[in-house]
Parts: structure tokens; sequence; C-alpha cells
């Protein structure tokens, strides 16, 4: 079994588990999570956990960073990657692990860049995305309580899967990471292991560093080893 063939059904694998442990497993929904799924949304946090509050809203940091590689990576696949990143602001993981399962390696960009591209290409917003996924988790693990947000992960399924799920979407980054790096011309595989050892930090360092893509790119053979 070749390396891609084994990524395809490893990935296929976890979305599967996943999505059984999240239905299946995970402790039982709690009356009041609509309530708070609203309050959070809204912004009336008086009396939540900072940790649940910083957990929420890094939830919709985590997509915007996918997004940053997932539109240019969709240009060379025959799956709508848009669909999966717009999906992934209401249910991450499980939108992006079928997507991350199915697509098919893409070293190349060819072409001119799309205004959404440029967008999500763009140093300012890979900064605007760091300065919100460190200040959030900053904020999450100095003023949080994490008495009570361990309780709430044993009892409560949206903390606990929402958990399971950020872990998850920091950890798969790097299954996106070596076919950008080719489109971008880098070649150090150094750069992709600090990246995948470094999860979420390396992630966004990576957005603000990384070298904008050419507008009109040279198809590569080969991506970074990963």
């Amino acid at each position: 079994m070749n390396q891609p063939t084994f990524r395809k059904i490893a990935l296929g694998l976890l979305w599967l588990t996943f999505t059984i442990y999240a239905f299946n497993f995970a402790p039982p929904d709690q009356p009041d999570t609509l309530d708070l799924i609203k309050r959070l949304s809204t912004g009336q946090i008086d009396g939540i956990n900072p940790l649940i509050v910083a957990l929420f809203n890094i939830m919709g940091v985590l997509p915007v960073m996918y997004a940053c590689l997932l539109y240019t990576d969709g240009r060379g696949q025959r799956l709508p990657a848009w669909a999966f990143s717009v999906a992934s602001f209401a249910v991450g993981a499980f939108a992006l692990l079928p997507y991350l399962a199915l697509r098919q390696p893409n070293p190349s960009f060819v072409g001119k860049k799309t205004w959404l591209i440029k967008l999500l290409d763009s140093r300012l917003l890979g900064i605007g995305v760091a300065i919100a996924a460190m200040g959030l988790f900053t904020y999450g693990l100095t003023q949080g309580n994490w008495q009570e947000f361990v309780f709430q992960w044993k009892t409560s399924r949206f903390i606990h899967v929402m958990s399971l799920d950020f872990c998850l979407l920091c950890l798969l980054f790097p299954t996106l990471l070596g076919d950008d790096m080719a489109r971008r011309g880098l070649k150090d595989a150094r750069i992709f292991w600090t990246v995948a050892f470094i999860p979420l930090f390396g992630a966004v360092i990576y957005l603000v560093l990384r070298p904008q893509l050419a507008e009109i790119a040279t198809p590569q053979t080969t991506a970074v080893p990963t």
C-alpha cells in the first residue's frame, strides 16, 4: 500500500471513528447546551468559564487558518474545497476530514489568484489570525477555571466534542502543509516538521512568515516529504 492510499484510509477511519464516538459514546447532551451556544455566539459571556469562551471562539479561528490553505489547494481538486471550508465553521473536523481523506496531492498552483485567494494569501490576514489565536489561547489559559472545565468535559457532549475537535484541527494541519510549502517553493523539510511538532502555534507562525503565492505558478512535481 503506497503512502497516499494509506493516508486516505487512515483519515477516513479517523473521521468514521470520531463521528461514531461523538454521537454514541461522548457524554450526554445537557439541557442548557442550546442556551450556552446562543450566549457564546452573541457575546453574552458573563458567568461562563473563560476556557469555554476561548475554546468556542478559537474554533472560529481554526477554520480561517485552514481556509488559508484550502482554497489554493482546491484549485487543483475535483472536490469543491470551498464547501468543506464553509462547513468547517459549523462542524469543524467533521467537515474537513472527508476533504482531507479524498483530496489528491496538489503541490502546484497554476493561474491567477482570485480576490479571495489573494485575501487568504495575505500576510496581514496571517498576522490577524495569529493575534486572535494566541490572544484567545492566553486568555483561556490564564483566566479559565480548569477544575470546572474538566467537570464539564466529563459531563457535557458539547464541551467534550468541541475539545476533541479542537485537538484534531490542531494536529491535522500538516496534512495540507507539505503541498502548500511546495506551491511556494519552500523545500526545507525542517520547516514542515517544526510546524508539525508545534500544534496551533507552529501553524499561525507559518501563516505569518510563508512567502506569498506567485500569481502564475509553475507546476511542481514533488511536495515536501512528510
